[in-house]
């Protein structure tokens, strides 16, 4: 398939890796337009761009003003890709300042937003970058790089722009997905989504919960819906406005409290979905007894002392309902299941490792596993997740805004689901 890409280059000594990026693109078959800073042409000239790229090289933001071309680049393209993005231009970015035609462009476009970041280790790890960057990943800009290795002069570190061809074949990729996306590449498909965390009550005052807010769910409910998806959201106890979701087409929204009833409307709504994504924290234990009166705490002394019991396990549950349905045949399951795993494990082994044993225990077909925190996970903008398959395998990560998250998710079920050839 073939992209409109916008290039940005911007003034690092990174910029002579660009005319590569250029060259690999404009041969794969692509249209590249390059917007160049003033900065960047002091390292690479305007010619060299125009002749790799064989179109005008665009500089300056009061150029072309009758077509208003630094709106008319931004709408046009599939993708905006800077490369190098110095520290400089990213927290231009992170800002929202468009003093140049690069930042105008930029803000007037709807495109992905692929960085290559450059620059040296301390300027990479200084606590503005990091925090501009965490922005950015928020808002669902998508990164390259930087890799490790030589820098300018005698220094060597993380910092360096990534590779030509590993630049070219990300900014494919995503261009791709992208598009595809746009299409509505889940249109037909039914899909289930539960979101937030269940709460089981001890009195009607008090309940036992966790502190999920549900907005990976909710994330991953709006972005199916906008690719295509007739998706059901069963929403439990979530700390997102549900209001802007009502009105859009092909989604329902039921709302639960505790993991019964969460079961209950997992369980009615199953039969009638081509997928289902458990994105909702479910409590693993309820009270063995609910006090029908607000419990005193005068009347308990210093002391109270519950008994849990353990509540259904929903997903093990629809997994091992569609076993049965299928025993003995041979056509491939109806169902697609995706589970989730928030674990507290940091060692990225030892929580690979709990998560191949939870998909086959659970046996959904894949599995998202996300480390969750005090300030990790749950109730924040951000995600990291690894998606796992029911053999083990690792079939994807993905990190930044959740959702950004949720589409690298929802791709498994454009890889399984999309018609074949």
């Amino acid at each position: 398939m073939s992209l409109n890409i916008v290039v940005g280059v911007t003034g690092g000594i990174a910029a002579y890796k660009a005319v590569g990026v250029v060259r690999l693109l404009v041969l794969a078959g692509h249209r590249v337009q390059v917007i160049a800073t003033e900065a960047a042409l002091r390292f690479v000239g305007k010619p060299t761009f125009e002749a790799i790229s064989r179109n005008p090289v665009h500089t300056d933001l009061y150029e072309g003003v009758a077509e208003v071309r630094h709106v008319a680049l931004g709408q046009g393209a599939d993708l905006i890709l800077v490369a190098p993005a110095t520290a400089n231009s990213i927290a231009k970015l992170a800002a929202g300042l468009a003093d140049d035609l690069l930042g105008n462009t930029i803000l007037a476009s709807t495109a992905p937003l692929l960085l290559a970041p450059a620059m040296h280790t301390e300027m990479w790890r200084n606590a503005a970058t990091v925090a501009n960057v965490a922005l950015l990943r928020q808002r669902g800009v998508h990164f390259v790089g930087p890799g490790v290795g030589q820098l300018t002069g005698k220094d060597s570190g993380e910092g360096r722009m990534s590779e030509p061809e590993e630049i070219v074949a990300a900014a494919v990729a995503l261009g791709n997905d992208e598009a595809a996306r746009s299409n509505g590449d889940l249109a037909g498909l039914r899909v289930l989504v539960t979101a937030g965390g269940t709460r089981e009550p001890l009195d009607p005052v008090r309940y036992i919960g966790n502190r999920s807010s549900g907005k990976q769910g909710v994330a991953l409910a709006t972005a199916a819906t906008e690719r295509g998806a007739t998706v059901h959201l069963i929403a439990a106890n979530v700390e997102v406005d549900l209001a802007p979701l009502l009105g859009l087409p092909r989604l329902t929204v039921t709302r639960v409290s505790s993991t019964a009833e969460l079961a209950t409307a997992v369980h009615t709504a199953v039969v009638e979905s081509d997928a289902v994504i458990m994105a909702a924290a479910v409590a693993d234990y309820r009270p063995e007894t609910v006090a029908e009166a607000k419990i005193k705490k005068d009347s308990q002394g210093d002391r109270l002392e519950l008994t849990l019991v353990k509540n259904p396990d929903i997903l093990a549950d629809i997994a091992a309902a569609r076993a049965e349905r299928h025993a003995g045949t041979e056509p491939q399951p109806d169902l697609t299941i995706i589970g989730f795993a928030a674990e507290t494990e940091t060692d990225r082994d030892r929580l690979l490792t709990l998560g191949r044993a939870k998909v086959v225990r659970k046996g959904s077909d894949y599995l998202v596993l996300n480390t969750v925190g005090w300030s990790a996970g749950f109730a924040t903008d951000v995600n990291t997740v690894i998606l796992l398959s029911n053999a083990g395998d690792i079939v994807g990560e993905a990190s930044g805004g959740k959702r950004e998250v949720a589409d690298r998710i929802l791709d498994l079920l454009r890889l399984k689901h999309a018609p074949q050839p």
